[in-house]
């Protein structure tokens, strides 16, 4: 696809990171551009000046839901909703829609990995990246991970290969974006507070394979049942056999022969161990060999909030996993946890059902901690099997109760297994403040 930028007039909905990136893309190749954001000027003071400063036209709050100018082309945001009254007035008058991962990608020119899931994106694409460096591969991370892809573009071109972490949401509004190599990390209930079903979710996240070829490759978790796909595959698993690589006694094989001892790596658990599996598909894919991949990917150590050890006090490890929006993810921290655990969890309603995890937490928790929006509804689905407390909508009091309740040998692992935004700006803000609670706590006995 061929995409004549300079001299248009294109509008970019939502004023965010992965906005603005696209308008100083667009005004790096000589468009003119419109930002708008249904957001309150007052809240977005500080994104307006530095996108003025750049050179682009924004329109923020109501007017931006009823502005009638003539624009060439619009980029969509993946954090703004296609029901939005900022859309609806778009569609309305047929103006040519995009999201912002394909402008990236047609202006990048360059081949991409694209690696999306429902849990385990982000510790894949630093991973994949740290390994094609290893191997002399020129390459920069970016996309849903941060930065934005069209942050990376034009620096993109002096790459061989754009590594690209994608949502669903950035999936949304593909026309011609085509990765040489998918991964596809498995799929999982999430996002039900945009989505109008699970289906609908699993459609949009789907669409990654859409325009491959027999010529690209597909690395593919082979759990998930996936539609007919073009490209070559190679599939993983830590928890079926009968895939390309396999986990066997905690040590991951490729058609039977040991690869990787996952003691000789900084990670921990099986969903790590998949995550491994899928970079070093990506790499055979590329043609590499083992001896060249696995230094490092053993010296890869993993980014906060994802099952990040913070200290022992009293005989009881502090575990921040922030990053669990969803329940997939809960349930991964738990099921690699063989000590008993004090569970933190609760946050913003996204829309699915704790009550399918009730077992598990049961079994593996002495008590749960809960929090957020969703504290009341986990407690009435859980406490029929185990104690819970209520703790409101303070962190800090979740942390005392959970201290609490552990005993010497316990871990209390933070899960919320749901969304931050209820309490905090985003998941990270929920980990580092939950990590800064615990560290400030002081020793007491240890309990009996």
């Amino acid at each position: 696809m061929k995409m004549q930028i300079s001299g248009k007039h294109i509008a970019v909905l939502g004023a965010g990171e992965s906005g603005g990136s696209a308008a100083r893309l667009l005004l790096a190749e000589g468009a003119r551009v419109t930002v708008l954001d249904s957001g309150s000027p007052e809240a977005l003071r500080e994104k307006i000046t530095s996108l003025e400063a750049a050179g682009a036209n924004v329109i923020a709050g109501a007017a931006a839901d009823a502005d009638d100018a003539g624009y060439d082309l619009a980029i969509l945001s993946p954090g703004i909703e296609p029901t939005s009254a900022l859309v609806k007035n778009f569609l309305a008058r047929y103006i040519p829609i995009i999201g912002e991962l394909e402008l990236a990608f047609v202006l990048c020119g360059k081949p991409v990995i694209a690696i999306t899931g429902t849990n385990g994106k982000t510790t894949t694409t630093q991973l994949i990246e740290k390994m094609l460096l290893g191997c002399g591969v020129k390459t920069v991370a970016c996309g849903n991970i941060g930065p934005a892809f069209s942050a990376k573009a034009r620096e993109g071109r002096a790459m061989d290969v754009m590594t690209v972490e994608v949502s669903s949401f950035q999936l949304e509004e593909i026309r011609t974006f085509r990765p040489t190599i998918a991964v596809w990390l498995g799929f999982a209930p999430d996002h039900l507070d945009r989505y109008p079903s699970l289906q609908a979710y699993y459609d949009a996240k789907v669409r990654i394979f859409e325009n491959q070829t027999t010529d690209d490759w597909a690395v593919v978790n082979l759990r998930d049942k996936l539609p007919p796909l073009k490209a070559r595959r190679i599939t993983f698993s830590a928890y079926e056999s009968g895939g390309d690589f396999e986990l066997r006694n905690g040590v991951i094989h490729f058609h039977g022969k040991p690869v990787l001892e996952m003691s000789a790596t900084n990670l921990r658990g099986s969903h790590n161990a998949e995550n491994l599996m899928a970079a070093l598909a990506t790499g055979c894919a590329m043609g590499f060999d083992f001896a060249k991949m696995l230094a490092p990917l053993c010296a890869y150590r993993a980014l906060p909030h994802r099952c990040e050890f913070i200290r022992t006090l009293d005989g009881v490890d502090y575990v921040n996993d922030s990053k669990a929006t969803n329940l997939d993810s809960l349930e991964k921290a738990l099921d690699g946890e063989t000590r008993t655990v004090v569970l933190i969890a609760g946050g913003k309603d996204k829309g699915f059902e704790f009550g399918s995890v009730t077992d598990l937490v049961a079994r593996k928790c002495r008590c749960a901690v809960l929090l957020g929006d969703m504290a009341a509804r986990i407690e009435q689905l859980w406490s029929r099997k185990l104690p819970c407390i209520n703790v409101g909508r303070s962190l800090e009091r979740a942390v005392q109760v959970a201290r609490s309740q552990a005993r010497s040998g316990d871990i209390v692992l933070f899960s919320p297994g749901t969304s931050s935004f209820d309490m905090f700006r985003n998941y990270a803000d929920r980990g580092n403040q939950f990590r800064q609670l615990v560290q400030s706590l002081t020793p007491t006995h240890s309990k009996p």
